[in-house]
């Protein structure tokens, strides 16, 4: 079996909103989440996915 998507990484400001498993990046506020969103969506080969206010996820699609 061959899995071809997968959550590379999530990236929050509030811990309790991301259950530990994959790479957590934790952010103080809006503008440092997008920008390390944007950063690792480049740095992955993923696409950035924003969740919620307070949750992004790169996706390898």
């Amino acid at each position: 079996m061959t899995i071809e998507k997968y959550i590379l990484a999530a990236i929050t400001t509030k811990p309790d909103k991301v259950a530990p498993g994959t790479g957590v990046f934790y952010c103080s506020d809006v503008n440092e989440m997008e920008a390390v969103a944007t950063n690792l969506e480049a740095i992955l080969d993923g696409i950035a996915h924003k969740i919620s206010e307070d949750v992004f996820i790169i996706v390898k699609h």
